[in-house]
């Protein structure tokens, strides 16, 4: 049953599907999975497949970015995150983008990570479940044929990149698991529980100044509407709304231009050593990290959690294993702080550390989004 307030759409049947598979994903399996269990259902609900299977890294980024999109109903991801970060971004270069974008996106769960997958059978209601039961899940969703609207993050950085994201952007502790873990990626999701272990051995602290904009705080304006497209500056000074040219992207009104103060009304973090940073859009960090139990695909809401320096190896391991039942925040860590903000920036003191956007390794330096 939708949830109130949610609008949803409807696929045609019989429906044409662009399938973007990448067979090295996860542990290698997406092609194998695809053939064996998604493909009979769709046929069934009469859902017929072109399947692109990609060959390097961009390879689905240029084509959702280069194709005619009108052959198709709706693009569906049999991949990890990684891959739709791609597609959501080829897609924002297209000169039509604003039509693009309302192309029903779907994910298939074929990665090590899976956490839109998983966040996505957690707002229907779905038990908590992993690999072969999300990917049926996950397909049954798509042969009911309703969408919905997703909220993107608009992210830019210091030198002058930008990126759109659906699902979070990290610093410190996750981030240095997610890409240390990269080179166990045959072990599927057991790459996440070997690689926390080893980021624990040697926990770091990093240094750096984070400021956000509270939901409830915006100037005593009301808050934008909900299905405002996300907004971008690429460090220029905000335009307002409606005055670019047809085709350019929309601009970040509530943010500052990086290397300015954050507008008055921010909080500005008083500590500056910090364990981790994550700012998350979704409900799941991972299928096993139920990280925002409170967030829902479209609820204009940025999840920021922030850890600060000083915590233990050990309480860290139980806000960890905590977090697998979404439990994380009931153990009320002095540590752990978590806010919901329509903004936030962080600008590191020094480039140490690797930052991730939906999953994917960036450059350490200034953000915000």
């Amino acid at each position: 049953c939708p949830p109130p307030g949610d609008s949803y759409g409807v696929l045609p049947r019989p429906c044409h599907a662009l399938v973007l598979l990448n067979p090295q994903s996860g542990s290698g399996r997406a092609l194998d999975d695809f053939q064996a269990v998604v493909q009979p259902m769709l046929a069934e609900a009469d859902i017929a497949t072109t399947v692109f299977v990609t060959e390097r890294a961009h390879h689905a980024h240029e084509k959702v970015r280069d194709e005619d999109l009108s052959q198709w109903d709706t693009l569906v991801v049999m991949s990890g995150d990684g891959l739709l970060f791609e597609v959501v971004n080829g897609l924002m270069e297209r000169p039509d983008w604003k039509e693009a974008m309302k192309k029903p996106l779907c994910i298939l769960p074929g990665g090590s990570g899976n956490a839109l997958a998983a966040s996505i059978n957690y707002y229907a209601g779905y038990d908590h479940v992993a690999k072969k039961k999300l990917l049926t899940n996950c397909t049954f969703i798509l042969c009911k044929g309703l969408y919905t609207q997703m909220d993107l993050v608009s992210l830019s950085t210091a030198s002058g990149k930008r990126f759109f994201s659906f699902l979070g952007f990290g610093w410190g502790f996750i981030s240095d698991v997610d890409i240390d873990s990269e080179k166990y990626r045959w072990l599927g999701s057991a790459r996440f529980t070997l690689g926390t272990l080893q980021c624990l051995a040697k926990l770091r602290v990093y240094q750096g100044r984070l400021s956000y904009l509270p939901m409830a705080a915006e100037q005593g304006s009301s808050p934008a509407p909900r299905d405002a497209p996300a907004p971008v500056t690429n460090g220029h000074i905000p335009q307002p709304a409606g005055t670019g040219a047809p085709g350019s992207l929309p601009p970040d009104s509530l943010l500052a231009p990086l290397g300015q103060p954050v507008p008055a009304h921010w909080t500005v973090v008083p500590e500056e050593e910090f364990v981790l940073v994550y700012a998350i859009y979704q409900s799941h960090l991972g299928t096993n990290l139920l990280m925002a139990p409170a967030a829902r695909l479209h609820d204009g809401c940025i999840h920021l959690f922030y850890m600060k320096a000083g915590i233990s190896r050990v309480t860290l391991l139980k806000l960890f294993l905590a977090m697998s039942r979404g439990t994380h925040l009931d153990l009320n860590c002095p540590h752990l702080s978590y806010v919901p903000v329509r903004a936030f920036r962080l600008e590191p003191r020094v480039a140490a550390g690797v930052m991730t956007v939906d999953g994917e390794a960036l450059a350490c330096e200034p953000v915000q989004g």
